[in-house]
């Protein structure tokens, strides 16, 4: 749906938009994904041509603003969209998004996102939790074993928005713990924490199958944060992955899964 700029941003009330105008006032602009991208940055963003973009935004099926006859695109609002819309991408579109945010950050094709991130104490294969909100407590507190996380308490709080907003949860099992935004005020660096339950939960997946499998990440800017879903998005259109982390007996058995899954993605890609 197409929409004019008419009144000025709304005052924010969560606390990630508040850390993130305190980051503005420290770091300047590159802190805060509040800003607003080209037609030309945007498609490069997603890895998509200007003129199909243009028709998305005409149609109404990417948030965008007409200002002046010109489309433009918030980038929180985008963000936001991208990762509800990611997980029902086909394979072809979130390669191009894959490729698009890798030129965009400016990266080596080859380069690993998710292998840099697995720890072996941010891992288990036997998470206690039986409810939705012991699974976000339980996925932050194995982010904090990484002694990367500033602020567990605005972690945590990040996830339960999130869910409240919309299910993270996945076909096949599968879900994807994520805050809206990046906290760059909570952690130091990236991170992101594998768990598997026994039984599975009722995480609002939209099969109606109970999820066993949760890949938690949280980052420090919204391209790193959106290269992240996308490359796990991506990892998981092979079911064999997930068949393989269910049937893992160490958490460094799903670290060599994983990379090995992730070589097969890039190798896909060149």
């Amino acid at each position: 749906m197409m929409h004019k700029i008419v009144a000025p941003a709304k005052e924010c009330h969560t606390f990630e938009e508040r850390g993130f105008r305190l980051m503005n006032k420290i770091f300047g602009d590159l802190a805060v994904p509040y800003g607003f991208m080209s037609l030309e940055e945007m498609a490069q963003f997603l890895g998509i041509d200007q003129r199909s973009l243009s028709r998305m935004a005409q149609r109404g099926e990417i948030p965008s603003h007409k200002v002046q006859g010109i489309y433009r695109f918030n980038r929180a609002e985008v963000m936001e969209w991208l990762q509800r819309q990611m997980p029902d991408l086909h394979h072809q579109k979130l390669a191009d998004m894959d490729a698009g945010i890798t030129a965009h950050r400016k990266v080596d094709p080859e380069e690993a996102l998710i292998m840099p991130l697995l720890r072996a104490e941010a891992i288990t294969i036997d998470l206690g939790a039986r409810t939705r909100k012991s699974v976000l407590k339980e996925l932050t507190a194995l982010a904090q074993r990484t002694e990367l996380v500033y602020d567990g308490e605005s972690v945590l709080e990040a996830l339960i928005r999130r869910e409240e907003l919309c299910s993270t949860a996945v076909e096949g099992g599968l879900a994807l713990p994520h805050p809206r935004r990046p906290l760059p005020y909570a952690v130091a660096e990236p991170i992101l924490v594998v768990a598997r339950t026994s039984n599975g939960i009722g995480f609002g997946a939209p099969d109606g199958r109970l999820t066993d499998l949760f890949f938690m990440t949280c980052s420090q800017d919204d391209h790193h944060h959106l290269h992240i879903l996308a490359r796990l998005c991506r990892m998981m259109h092979d079911d064999n992955m997930a068949h393989h982390i269910r049937a893992a007996h160490t958490p460094e058995e799903i670290i060599t899964i994983m990379k090995q899954r992730e070589a097969e993605v890039i190798a896909d890609s060149l």
